[in-house]
């Protein structure tokens, strides 16, 4: 292993670096959907179940079909790669948003409806702070998952850490595969320790 980090090490910081260009990418723009998304599901719950049982299916799409169908429209590259993370998302992400929402006690809301909060008032300074903890669950479960499918986008010359994954496999040669997967772990572990540390930030800022 340490010597082909001597002889391939442009490779492996090139492949790492497109890996993190790629799910970060992915990631903010899944969170701008998912948001507006969960708005509109929450202000209107007839709609909720079968939306979010809508994006369950989608999720439950092969991921290799998925990039298989967008390719005629989206072409090869790291634009299919993004759409087909960002639809990955969207049920984990959209899921987790409502439940923390939806589950804040009603008297809490009735007490804040009878000060006179409008329903936006209600979300911003109610809903939200007290589902912060299923917001960040959900976003690092995301994240988490954005960064393993993110492999499998080499395949369609997307780049990233499943270029030296699946280059291993096809050569057999297990340094790269343990340097594909021991990078991707990290990613996924730098990821998770970010968010939690920004939860913890919000949390101070939430306190004070």
């Amino acid at each position: 292993m340490i010597d082909y980090v001597k002889t391939s090490s442009d490779k492996l910081i090139q492949a790492t670096i497109e890996h993190l260009e790629i799910s970060l990418l992915a990631l903010l723009i899944a969170l701008v959907f998912a948001s507006v998304l969960t708005i509109c599901l929450l202000f209107n719950p007839k709609i909720r179940q079968s939306s979010v049982y809508l994006l369950s299916l989608l999720y439950a799409i092969p991921s290799f079909a998925l990039f298989a169908l967008l390719i005629p429209w989206t072409g090869l590259g790291r634009r299919t790669a993004i759409v087909v993370l960002v639809v990955y998302a969207q049920y984990m992400l959209v899921r987790t948003f409502l439940a923390g929402l939806t589950q804040v006690d009603q008297s809490v809301l009735e007490a804040a409806i009878g000060m006179g909060m409008t329903r936006w008032q209600l979300l911003w300074k109610i809903q939200l702070p007290l589902a912060q903890s299923s917001v960040f669950a959900g976003i690092r479960l995301a994240a988490s998952s954005i960064i393993a499918i993110a492999t499998i986008a080499s395949t369609i010359n997307a780049g990233g850490l499943g270029t030296i994954l699946f280059d291993g496999l096809r050569t057999m040669s297990m340094a790269k595969l343990l340097w594909g997967i021991l990078l991707t772990v990290a990613l996924s572990l730098l990821a998770n320790l970010v968010l939690y540390l920004l939860e913890e930030l919000f949390k101070n800022d939430t306190v004070i």
